[in-house]
């Protein structure tokens, strides 16, 4: 009962964007970006406790050329916050990001004037990780469903238009602490 049997003459069809995003989702190389305590349960993913070298991801890259995702693990300062916009600016793409823990994601506890109160912000998030820290299992989870996300990417000649839609339409959208008066 193998795969050969199933298959008819031995052929196996499938789609250039499901095999490109197969690909794409197997090879994904995170940037080193530890801000503050959430960057220790980053690392610790690293370690064979996780073993996030089963996603293809144990490759840590120290230069955002290499990188393709940006985990933004921890605070992020007003004093910081454009060197994380050009760290992701230097990604290549199709890029990606994960927002961990929730400091990241809405500024935390810390709600004054010196922490950007979410990265997204900044940046387009992709993933929000929430949690004070967020265990490494968490992460692992958070990069299962951006797994999926990915594979799911459409390939084609809008492919730059739509990305751009999405980054532009993520930097607009309101912020999390400012939809209080909007739910109600």
């Amino acid at each position: 009962m193998g795969l050969e049997e199933k298959l008819p003459s031995g052929i196996l069809l499938t789609t250039v964007e499901l095999l490109a995003g197969y690909m794409r989702k197997a090879s994904i190389w995170p940037a080193t970006f530890g801000l503050a305590c959430c960057a220790i349960e980053m690392m610790a993913v690293g370690t064979p406790d996780y073993d996030i070298a089963r996603f293809g991801m144990e490759r840590f890259s120290a230069t955002p050329r290499q990188a393709d995702l940006m985990i933004v693990a921890g605070r992020v300062s007003q004093k910081m916050a454009p060197i994380v916009r050009q760290v992701y600016d230097q990604m290549p793409g199709p890029k990606w990001v994960i927002s961990m823990g929730v400091c990241a994601s809405s500024g935390g506890m810390f709600n004054n004037y010196a922490i950007v109160q979410g990265v997204d912000h900044i940046v387009p998030v992709d993933i929000y990780l929430p949690g004070c820290p967020p265990r490494p299992e968490m992460l692992l989870n958070a990069i299962i469903k951006l797994h999926e996300q990915i594979e799911s990417m459409p390939l084609g000649a809008n492919k730059v238009a739509a990305a751009r839609a999405a980054e532009e339409a993520a930097l607009a959208a309101v912020p999390t602490h400012q939809m209080k008066g909007l739910l109600a």
